[in-house]
């Protein structure tokens, strides 16, 4: 008996199919995750290992996952509270920590360097920007060190470095 060629290639055709089907069913049969799955445990997705930073970041992940469908409005209300409560928690802790570091002494000394630090143009006089290079209204070269060589810029509207030439001042 002859078996012809189309009844070969159903053959082999059927075992394939089912060869890849055995494989994608097994993990639902024999009860073993895909490589890379995470566990259902029925939690909500908030409660897994990559759960969002702050509470806050879940509450708009919450949000998102409500206004997409994803999440039920009574399922909603229950995790809006939890965060809610959770992200004021955080956002007083920060606060406490904040203020805690932040003593009247503190901010003196920070407007005291602000002060220091402040340049001061000739045709201008003192800018408002700590760290100038050059005058925010007329473009001269503030007082400091050129940018190319290093070499201390004294004289404040210098247009010239004095030690490599370069063009300090704004055209």
């Amino acid at each position: 008996m002859a078996i012809s060629e189309g009844a070969v290639s159903l053959v082999v055709g059927t075992v394939l199919a089912l060869g890849a089907l055995s494989v994608v069913l097994a993990p639902l049969i024999n009860g073993v995750d895909a490589p890379g799955a995470k566990p259902a445990t029925g939690r909500s997705a908030l409660d897994d290992d990559d759960r969002p930073a702050t509470a806050v970041d879940a509450l708009r992940e919450i949000e998102f996952d409500r206004e997409t469908g994803k999440l039920s409005d009574s399922d909603y209300a229950e995790l809006k509270s939890r965060y809610t409560r959770a992200a004021l928690a955080e956002l007083r802790e920060a606060d406490r920590v904040s203020t805690a570091v932040s003593s009247d002494d503190a901010v003196e000394a920070a407007i005291a360097r602000a002060r220091s630090n402040q340049q001061s143009c000739t045709t201008c006089g003192p800018r408002p920007e700590p760290d100038a290079t050059y005058c925010s209204s007329c473009g001269r070269y503030l007082p400091g060190a050129c940018g190319a060589c290093g070499t201390p810029i004294d004289v404040a509207g210098s247009r010239f470095c004095s030690g490599c030439g370069v063009q300090l001042a704004a055209a």
